[in-house]
């Protein structure tokens, strides 16, 4: 999901993804907007800009922070922070969940879309696998279907 996407539609985010989200925002702000201009000066004055290709990558550099920068802006506007719930008899946003897969086990986060990292195990509730498991409680048997086919998920344990 994009910026374009992003108007007033509320976004659900785990504290830690909100917390992450102002970290990078002060990031770009205060230090990598500033080296990026800096940058953009100095290419500048080097002379023809027609054929200076440090002045183009420098412009095109902040440019990128200045999208960032607004696509996060509009995320944490209409972020909705779900605080981690005592209650772990339901899988939810925030919630750590333990399943079996094949007599594997694997432990995933279920996260906002804007959260999610499936190399570090971090499900978007909006994913197949994160829709599935939403609102089951242990010992659920999930049935998911995926391109390679299907796949059963049990339930152990909810924190």
């Amino acid at each position: 999901m994009r910026l374009s996407n992003l108007n007033s539609k509320k976004v659900e985010l785990t504290e830690e993804g909100f917390d992450n989200l102002k970290k990078e925002q002060n990031e770009l702000i205060k230090e990598k907007r500033p080296q990026a201009v800096a940058r953009l000066q100095k290419a500048r004055s080097m002379g023809d800009l027609s054929e200076n290709s440090e002045y183009t990558a420098a412009k095109e550099n902040l440019a990128f922070i200045e999208g960032r920068i607004q696509e996060i802006e509009e995320i944490l506007k209409n972020a909705i922070v779900i605080k981690k719930e005592k209650n772990n008899h339901q899988v939810s946003v925030g919630a750590q969940v333990t399943v079996d897969i094949d007599g594997r086990q694997e432990k995933y986060w279920i996260v906002g879309e804007f959260e999610a990292d499936p190399l570090k195990k971090k499900l978007s509730h909006n994913s197949p696998i994160g829709q599935a498991l939403v609102g089951k409680k242990v010992g659920d048997l999930v049935e998911i279907e995926i391109p390679a086919g299907k796949i059963k998920y049990k339930i152990l344990e909810i924190k």
